[in-house]
């Protein structure tokens, strides 16, 4: 007889391997968001987030758990020490919608952050953790001397084609004129009556 073996754990209960290590590297992205933890800095597209402390915190502590449930004693307990006296749920509920704010996020429609109803929150995207140094915009792109190089050097090739069309107009004129030229004249020179040496013999003669 067979012995079935029953797992005690819930099924929607994550597992370890699930959750997110955040240490593993130094860049988080989700969707068009960056987060580059050892300067603590939030940006989108480029463009840098200005997030208080303990919204940097909350957001951190959604990222270790996608997919998961983050209870408001999670975060209470890690944005406030144990002896602070605060109204705990009204600060994260605060907290929380500055987070929504900063990311652009809603309640009706939530993207990222979505509210679990007398629980807590969970993060609808997975992050990916990396150590590599996101590509800038500019190495991608043509600098503007690049730029200007390129267009100065079509600018000169076409100027020689200009100069090289005017040299040949010009000598195609020039031999069209001596074309011209050397036809009128013998064209024009038999018709004379009397060769020249004739009629200055001639001249000479009758003078004596």
């Amino acid at each position: 007889m067979s012995l079935e073996v029953i797992s005690m754990r819930e099924p929607d209960e994550p597992t370890t391997s699930e959750r997110v290590l955040l240490s593993s590297g130094r860049y988080v992205h989700f969707g068009p968001f960056r987060i580059d933890q050892q300067r603590q800095e939030v940006t989108r597209d480029g463009a840098r987030l200005k997030l208080q402390g303990k919204v940097y915190q909350v957001l951190l502590t959604l990222l270790e758990k996608p997919g998961e449930v983050v209870t408001r004693e999670e975060l209470r307990f890690r944005l406030w020490p144990a002896d602070t006296h605060v109204n705990y749920d009204a600060n994260v509920n605060t907290t929380v919608n500055k987070l929504r704010q900063a990311l652009g996020d809603s309640t009706d429609k939530p993207l990222y952050i979505e509210t679990i109803p007398r629980k807590g929150y969970c993060l609808l995207v997975q992050p990916e953790i990396t150590d590599k140094p996101p590509l800038r915009i500019s190495q991608s792109e043509p600098s503007s001397d690049s730029v200007r190089n390129s267009r100065t050097l079509s600018f000169s090739k076409s100027d020689v084609w200009v100069v090289l069309g005017v040299i040949g107009l010009i000598l195609a004129g020039m031999l069209l004129g001596a074309g011209i030229t050397r036809l009128w004249i013998n064209h024009f020179a038999p018709t004379a009556p009397y060769p020249l040496s004739i009629i200055f013999s001639h001249s000479t003669t009758a003078f004596f």
